[in-house]
């Protein structure tokens, strides 16, 4: 349920309201526009008799919300949520590119990735300390090592930086280091790692599960705002179909659908998505044609990995892109 206040209402009569129901037993999620507050209720909210609230001074309408996401839907917030992240804004104005390799390997590595995408445009520094492998054979990450050269790295370029985080001991020293804390896919349902994301107050890139449906994404994100972090920026990063050509199919339908259903920003992983290089590009123009407010990009030598110089290409294509959305890059 949101309770709708009016226009220039006083302070104390949304805090009037506010106190009213904390008393009752309800958590109450504060939005602020610039026509309206917002005062999302959760809780049994069944209970409410909407009438008795539309009474308070400066209460203008209460509406219940049908969604089974609450704080994620556009009934809470009308407008866009802008997360902001070291000087960066993601659902602003601007397409933010994210790039870099998924897995930190070394120094040499990191630094060189870093200055060729900065130079080419991208605003964050990715890169992986952390990495979740399907082999318990592979390469599982430099750990706390990797994240100082990773903030080392996006320091010198002036960037900002995202790495994912894996399990509930991982945040506190990820902290320091990291401006965007990324949840993988396979951890899009790993609720206590959510809660716990829900306390801090950084901003969360929360991918969205192979297999989950949207209304299960913004669901997930749920137990991030619930917990007064409101900076999630949400990553299509496509879904487990019965194509076995490309690694996953990706969702270009999930970023209109988003835009409607949710005001958090989307933004999406052509990399991941489609597991060959060569297709990398033509899926992150689609992408910024969609609407999306950002990519997140892998440059790096693998195969699902743009080299440097094709990073820069696409850069110069997304250029001519941009515009025709009414965005800036």
């Amino acid at each position: 349920m949101v309770i709708v206040m009016e226009k220039h209402t006083a302070e104390s009569n949304i805090e009037r309201v506010m106190a009213e129901l904390i008393t009752r037993g309800f958590d109450v999620h504060r939005s602020t526009g610039s026509d309206h507050t917002v005062l999302g209720v959760v809780g049994n909210v069944e209970t409410i008799d909407p009438r008795e609230f539309e009474l308070f001074d400066g209460v203008q309408e209460v509406v219940r919300i049908s969604e089974p996401y609450k704080l994620s839907s556009r009934t809470f917030r009308k407008e866009k949520t802008v997360v902001k992240a070291r000087g960066v804004e993601v659902g602003g104005a601007d397409v933010v590119v994210m790039a870099g390799p998924c897995t930190i390997e070394s120094e040499t590595q990191l630094f060189e990735t870093a200055r060729r995408v900065a130079r080419a445009g991208a605003r964050v520094l990715r890169g992986g300390a952390y990495k979740p492998r399907t082999s318990p054979y592979a390469f599982q990450g430099m750990g706390v090592e990797g994240l100082k050269l990773l903030r080392a790295a996006a320091d010198e370029s002036r960037m900002a930086t995202v790495s994912e985080v894996m399990e509930i001991s991982q945040i506190e020293g990820m902290l320091p280091y990291v401006d965007i804390l990324q949840v993988g896919a396979r951890n899009m349902q790993n609720f206590n790692l959510l809660t716990a994301l829900g306390q801090i107050r950084k901003p969360v890139l929360l991918k969205r599960g192979m297999s989950a449906t949207i209304q299960e994404w913004l669901l997930a994100s749920e137990y991030i705002l619930t917990g007064g972090n409101y900076d999630v920026i949400l990553c299509e990063r496509g879904i487990r179909t019965f194509e076995t050509y490309t690694r996953n199919t990706l969702d270009i339908s999930a970023i209109p659908v988003i835009e409607k259903l949710s005001h958090l920003p989307i933004i999406a992983d052509p990399s991941h998505a489609v597991g060959r290089r060569d297709k990398v590009m033509p899926l992150a123009r689609a992408i910024v044609a969609a609407g999306a407010d950002g990519l997140l990009i892998e440059v790096h030598h693998d195969p699902q990995s743009l080299y440097p110089d094709q990073f820069a290409r696409l850069m110069d294509e997304l250029r001519i892109i941009v515009p025709a959305v009414g965005r800036r890059l």
